[in-house]
């Protein structure tokens, strides 16, 4: 039987201001990945979300991106790569530290939004991400990467454990990488769409794509964006489609 891990974007609120149905959302994934206080969550949102994951028997992933907040950090920020690294320690550890206040442990990284895409797309800056994430992790260390990127390849390289994603609710281009948020095609809302797209992918292994034939993809887990208006109802009707055509669903790490 095959096993499939099914992941989320949570603790992106921000001080009084929510984002999302986080608790919602804990009853379906399996992985939360949980932001560091960069493009969202603070101290004191870190401490409820992982509080909630322990409750709910979710595994724990710190979830950094640019300090960004008015843009969600999904604007590129021009950092070096030495500034990615250190961005990507700082907010792992800060993490790390909230989880540990808890009696709770991160147990892997997944880079945000335009970090995540810089990552996936160019060598050095993966290289960033991995190196970071090895260096606050350790030998356990465990990288969530979009399937068939640069992040991935280089985790690889360098003997650092990965787990491919793919997205419930985002549409890929040809060459493997996101529709960029904003143009046709880049996001889907309607949940038996989802549901119907990602059982034939699991079945095939062929992800369609906008503008071209379906690619070969891998994936371990599969990401629900917990900012979507239909998110929660998205999720629940993955689970439940993925349970019908076999799969089971589990945490990767």
């Amino acid at each position: 039987m095959t096993t499939i891990d099914i992941n989320a974007d949570l603790g992106e609120s921000f001080g009084p201001w929510q984002m999302g149905s986080d608790a919602e959302m804990m009853d379906v994934i399996t992985s939360a990945n949980v932001a560091c206080g960069g493009h969202a969550g603070d101290p004191s949102v870190m401490w409820q979300s992982v509080q909630m994951a322990q409750a709910k028997g979710v595994s724990i992933g710190a979830h950094p991106g640019f300090v960004d907040k008015e843009g969600f950090g999904r604007r590129r920020l021009p950092l070096t790569v030495d500034e990615v690294e250190r961005l990507v320690a700082y907010q792992t550890g800060a993490l790390c530290g909230v989880a540990a206040l808890a009696g709770a442990r991160v147990n892997y990284v997944k880079a945000h939004g335009a970090l995540a895409n810089w990552g996936a797309e160019n060598a050095d800056v993966a290289g960033a991400i991995v190196r970071a994430t090895r260096a606050v992790l350790g030998g356990d260390a465990v990288l969530l990467t979009i399937s068939g990127t640069q992040l991935e390849l280089v985790a690889r390289e360098n003997g650092v454990k990965h787990c491919s994603e793919i997205f419930a609710d985002r549409g890929y281009q040809p060459n493997g990488l996101l529709v960029p948020r904003g143009q046709p095609g880049a996001m889907i809302h309607d949940a038996d769409e989802a549901t119907v797209r990602l059982v034939e992918f699991v079945q095939t292994g062929k992800m369609p794509t906008v503008g071209g034939d379906p690619i070969a993809l891998e994936a371990g887990s599969i990401c629900v964006h917990g900012d979507g208006p239909t998110a929660v109802e998205l999720a629940k009707d993955l689970r439940k489609g993925l349970e019908a055509a076999g799969v089971k669903i589990g945490a990767f790490a």
